[in-house]
């Protein structure tokens, strides 16, 4: 069977096995790979780094962090306002994380969400040939101006990250054999970076420094693991957190960050807006990615998909789909809708 969707990563459910059966049962021949849904704090993704990694940490002092809400502490901001924010203490020049391994948390969720992959693909719920997904930040999404708001702090702080993010995938590596194991670099401040939005500095819009971490960690994974692209408009204070007005510098960060890899890309996951008009598609003829499967993030406004699909496949022939983004931020009673679109989706894209 084709594998024609792509899950991004966050399912807030409960556990890990109520997402692999509720999502990996009914999708599981249709996906390359299955993420563990993210549940718990990665719900919330780079966000939980501020209140676990970085508030507390001895070479970082906190500016600001989220308004208490009567009289109770909040860990995670309701706006973009409110977000945390820190700096580098003065005289220091680099920052650097202990626990090498586990200060971040993937490896250790990543061992325990396998036993649960690997036993229910042994109890045939879950495909054989599916593989284990784990969704990572690229360092730049985590360690960005919004937390970090002097740009000579950023410097100081991501090669410390980098290294950190290095002995996670160091640990999993060790744990999950590489033949089930597929690793998808998560790009949303990247994106949104080479679109140079108001008060970035240059070299934060250069796409070389979007994409250099990609090259160095990409290098880390064997052959035998996949590895995916998920590309994002952000969500943080409804989606899109911005809209571009094509998908030109897309395009050009998405050929760059696949070159940087300097090995196979197996996919590439394309944002998309609500919009069928040839304008903003048309950088897509330009996408170099070798073999790697294109996913388009087309599931949402249902209505309009024939229209959408009609107007990229224009530009790409043959790609697959998925949503603009995962479901971290989305009520979980909307989940059985989102479920039965995908599958929608399918049928849609056979007909038109």
């Amino acid at each position: 069977m084709a594998k024609d969707l792509l899950l991004v990563g966050s399912i807030p459910l409960d556990t890990v096995e109520e997402v692999m059966r509720t999502f990996g049962a009914r999708l599981g021949p249709h996906l390359p790979a299955l993420p563990d849904g993210e549940v718990g704090e990665r719900r919330s993704w780079v966000n939980r780094f501020c209140y676990l990694v970085f508030n507390g940490h001895q070479d970082l002092e906190t500016l600001r962090r989220p308004p208490p809400i009567a009289g109770v502490e909040q860990l995670l901001p309701a706006r973009r306002e409110d977000t945390w924010q820190f700096r580098v203490k003065p005289g220091l020049e680099r920052v650097r994380f202990g626990l090498p391994g586990l200060r971040l948390g993937y490896a250790r969720d990543a061992t325990s969400s396998y036993f649960v992959f690997k036993t229910l693909r042994e109890q045939g719920v879950l495909p054989a040939d599916l593989r284990f997904q784990i969704s990572i930040p690229m360092v730049n999404s985590v360690v960005r101006p919004l937390y970090f708001p002097d740009p000579a702090d950023l410097q100081r702080v991501r090669p410390g990250f980098e290294e950190a993010l290095a002995a996670e995938i160091e640990v999993i590596l060790r744990r999950i054999p590489a033949q089930d194991l597929a690793i998808q670099w998560d790009c949303a401040w990247e994106l949104s970076a080479v679109y140079g939005p108001s008060g970035i500095t240059p070299k934060e819009a250069q796409i070389e420094t979007q994409v250099a971490p990609v090259g160095r960690l990409s290098a880390l994974l064997p052959p035998e693991a996949a590895l995916g692209f998920h590309f994002c408009f952000g969500t943080f204070g409804g989606w899109p957190a911005f809209a571009p007005r094509d998908l030109g510098c897309a395009v050009d960060l998405i050929n760059s960050a696949v070159a940087a890899a300097g090995r196979r890309t197996d996919w590439v996951h394309v944002p998309a807006l609500d919009r069928a008009d040839d304008a903003f598609y048309a950088p897509l003829a330009r996408l170099g990615v070798g073999a790697a499967r294109v996913y388009l993030g087309m599931i949402h406004s249902m209505e309009s998909l024939p229209a959408r699909l009609a107007t990229v496949r224009r530009f790409v022939p043959n790609f697959g789909l998925a949503a603009y983004c995962g479901f971290g931020r989305t009520p979980p009673g909307e989940l059985p809708r989102i479920l039965d679109d995908h599958l929608r989706a399918l049928e849609i894209a056979a007909r038109a």
